[in-house]
């Protein structure tokens, strides 16, 4: 039986469907539905060359990547790949296929650095190691049972500060996008990026069909938005938070905390089950804050980096 690897049909409802399920099954962790794969592939900006890949097997599909330049990069040619293979299809060579032809393609548009989150399994890293990737940073993915666990009672915010749902920024949402901005510019990364295209932020994040305006929860001081928490949902049973982040000027104070709070008693209250996040393993003040709300982290990938010659 013969592995093959083509790009995504994007045209092809079905084969959306079942990258979407792959993925799914190979990282139950991540939000993933066939109408944000098919956004994504459409409104990635030019620059990142954007490609989402699939391997086959007599039909079926059991492999898929997506791979990009990081084009808001200050440092250019880096780029990434990730790889998923169905658990039940792996060591037929779909996963090698998918990360040289990645690879391939992102030489070809002038990366020279290929990163790749990869499961913290002993099979995973050692594929990854024998295809020249070195070990970076680590990173936790994190559950929290909406349904029926227990979460902190909603607080009074302190004087002179207001919670409001992200959607009372429909007119213009350009505050948040400043905030995000700020926000994320100090998050820990392998890369760094500068964040200032407001346009690819409304594609990417404000306009994503799985982004939820309505159970994204900001804190305002004297009507300025200082913290938040983003999230998003498959629409379904399943809300994840993608992003909680404070001014700086403003951290410290608990802010975050207060958002986040509000955000998960609107995720409930809209009748979601479950609560999932991430977080760099280095990121200590995060991790306590989602402790503190009940998460337990279920699984961990490692970031790998390769020089692409």
């Amino acid at each position: 039986m013969t592995v093959t690897v083509r790009a995504l049909r994007t045209e092809d409802r079905a084969d959306i469907e079942a990258f979407a399920r792959v993925r799914r099954i190979a990282l139950p962790f991540l939000l993933s539905t066939p109408e944000a794969i098919a956004y994504d592939v459409a409104n990635f900006h030019p620059d990142a060359h954007y490609q989402a890949l699939v391997a086959e097997e007599d039909g079926e599909v059991i492999g898929t990547a997506q791979t990009a330049v990081v084009h808001d990069s200050a440092e250019p040619g880096q780029g990434y790949v990730n790889v998923y293979v169905h658990p039940e299809r792996t060591r037929r060579g779909a996963g090698a296929l998918l990360v040289r032809t990645a690879e391939r393609h992102l030489a070809a548009v002038g990366a020279t650095r290929s990163f790749a989150w990869v499961l913290d399994a002993p099979d995973n890293r050692a594929f990854a190691e024998r295809r020249g990737y070195r070990s970076s940073r680590n990173a936790h993915f994190l559950r929290l049972d909406l349904a029926n666990g227990k979460l902190p009672p909603l607080q009074d915010p302190p004087p002179g500060v207001e919670i409001r749902p992200a959607s009372d920024f429909a007119a213009d949402p350009r505050p948040l996008f400043d905030l995000d901005a700020e926000a994320s510019s100090d998050e820990p990364s392998d890369v760094d990026y500068e964040f200032t295209d407001y346009e690819s932020w409304l594609r990417e994040t404000w306009q994503h069909p799985l982004f939820s305006p309505e159970l994204t929860s900001v804190a305002l001081v004297d009507g300025r938005p200082v913290a938040f928490s983003a999230a998003r949902t498959d629409g379904a049973t399943r809300y994840g938070t993608v992003m909680t982040g404070t001014a700086r000027d403003f951290r410290g104070l608990g802010l975050a905390k207060l958002a986040k709070n509000d955000s998960l008693h609107r995720a409930r209250a809209a009748g979601y089950a479950e609560a999932l996040t991430g977080n760099d393993a280095g990121n200590d003040p995060m991790i306590a804050i989602n402790k503190w709300f009940g998460y337990e982290i279920c699984a961990t990938e490692v970031r790998y980096v390769r020089e692409l010659a």
